[in-house]
């Protein structure tokens, strides 16, 4: 994978306090559902979301609060 991170489209779930979890996202025209959230965390400008795809892939994707853009920062196969 390039260094570069990869935009994409994501589907989320806005939970009871309004925090959006994503459910699915697409990645290079493959639609892939979240099975499940392994971890999440915050930094200032961010937030981070580890998840598993039914796939069975793991990715690190991150959502820029202040644009709302989401992207790919790392893929495990």
């Amino acid at each position: 994978m390039s260094d570069k991170p990869f935009a994409l489209l994501v589907d989320c779930y806005a939970g009871y306090c309004g925090e959006e979890t994503p459910r699915s996202f697409s990645l290079h025209n493959r639609h892939i559902q979240v099975t499940k959230v392994v971890d999440r965390w915050l930094d200032p400008d961010h937030r981070y979301f580890k998840v598993l795809g039914d796939d069975d892939s793991t990715y690190i994707i991150r959502h820029d609060t202040r644009t709302d853009l989401w992207v790919l920062t790392m893929f495990e196969k």
